[in-house]
């Protein structure tokens, strides 16, 4: 089984790159960030003539997630838990029944930025981090396969992002994002790209000024966090950066894993 991840920036402004992936890349389930338009705006149509279910928490003009999968879920849960006044649609569930009826539950999460540091939006960010670390905590309790995917707008080390200067006094990048991120993965959560990789220069972002693209001062934010259970069944990832040489790209690009669940 292969799932992504991928920030699409604008899905209506990408819809053509979208359904072109899909059926290159050919995923059984996709984790959608930053769709930018509510449920009823989705266009679903397009993607279920490609044989894909589509579940989406939307949200006018930006923010907004989406779950694309090949089989339909059981249980689909929208808004992350420990807030009843957060009303940004971050964060959607969809639980599935493998074929030997165990469960995979998947996570798609776009984790705030956070910037500019000095305004409201840092606080919420970290709070956000810790509503999504206990309920992880809770998830894995179940004991499923648990993949947490999506654009978490944290760089976790300096050898994930091109200067790490450049990024030393950003939300994405300041020690307490850092931190957080840490005791997310302290729960016994594992990074699916550095799990087969220490290489550096490998991005899933570049920012449109600058000539990022180019000159490939990228930083990876995009993760797939895997429960035990999830990470004793991968058997490899990847990001499929060529996808940001596309026309009209997003500034990001799909982060996959393959997950063997037969036996």
């Amino acid at each position: 089984m292969k799932i992504a991840t991928w920030n699409i920036n604008g899905v209506k402004a990408r819809i053509d790159n979208l359904t072109q992936w899909l059926k290159d890349s050919d995923p059984d389930i996709v984790c959608l960030q930053e769709i930018k338009t509510v449920d009823e705006g989705f266009p679903r149509l397009e993607i279920e003539a490609l044989g894909y279910h589509v579940e989406t928490h939307g949200q006018k003009g930006f923010n907004g997630v989406a779950i694309l999968s090949k089989s339909s879920p059981f249980e689909v849960n929208r808004g992350l838990p420990g807030d009843p006044l957060d009303e940004q649609a971050r964060f959607l569930e969809a639980a599935f029944t493998l074929s030997d009826m165990r469960i995979l539950r998947v996570c798609c999460i776009y984790l705030p930025n956070g910037n500019p540091v000095e305004t409201e939006k840092y606080p919420y960010k970290l709070a956000w981090m810790e509503r999504l670390r206990t309920f992880a905590a809770e998830r894995l309790a179940y004991e499923d396969m648990l993949v947490l995917a999506g654009d978490y707008n944290v760089i976790p080390e300096p050898h994930d992002c091109f200067d790490p200067k450049v990024w030393e006094n950003d939300a994405l990048f300041l020690p307490q994002t850092r931190e957080a991120f840490r005791r997310l993965e302290n729960l016994g959560l594992t990074d699916a790209v550095r799990a087969t990789t220490d290489a550096t220069q490998f991005y899933s972002f570049w920012d449109y000024q600058a000539g990022a693209w180019p000159k490939n001062n990228g930083i990876r934010i995009d993760h797939l966090l895997l429960s035990p259970e999830a990470a004793d069944r991968m058997t490899s990832a990847a990001i499929e950066k060529h996808v940001r040489a596309w026309e009209k790209p997003s500034d990001h690009v799909p982060v996959i894993a393959y997950f063997d669940f037969a036996g």
